[in-house]
């Protein structure tokens, strides 16, 4: 999503479905997801801005996952990591580091989506399982800790 104006208005309006409202902590955390490059902790949120309470940034992230807006990517260590939803800011993939717990992303490749389908579709013909969607963790080591 280009704008900032229109990533708050679709905030908006999907915490509108559930009654919630998009205040200013969650504009600020809307706005520091925006600025990353990758999925990031809450630690680091806090980092970023000052005058954040680590209980309102958690429960406002669990609030904006509800609506949609903010998507949590659980890896390995003690961390989860938030970003916004795929569907406001294209669709991708994440390198998860093993060791250091870093995620990054990953744009996808047609080449991968194309043969995701495929296997996606051959799960729907053997096991009558229709999937909704997808993701794909790449776990290993970022080239800081290799």
């Amino acid at each position: 999503m280009a704008r900032t104006a229109d990533l708050h208005q679709t905030a908006e309006q999907r915490l509108r479905r559930l009654n919630q409202r998009l205040t200013s902590g969650r504009v600020v955390l809307l706005e520091v997801l925006a600025a990353s490059d990758r999925p990031v902790t809450i630690p680091e949120i806090l980092e970023s801005r000052t005058g954040l309470a680590q209980s309102s940034v958690y429960r406002n992230l669990v609030v904006l996952e509800e609506a949609g807006v903010v998507d949590r990517v659980v890896t390995r260590d003690e961390f989860a990591r938030y970003e916004l939803a795929e569907d406001l800011t294209g669709h991708h993939h994440h390198l998860v580091c093993s060791q250091c717990g870093v995620v990054q992303d990953l744009p996808a490749h047609p080449a991968l989506e194309t043969a995701l389908r495929t296997a996606v579709g051959d799960a729907r013909r053997r096991k009558g399982f229709r999937a909704e969607e997808h993701r794909l963790d790449l776990i290993g080591v970022c080239s800081d800790c290799a």
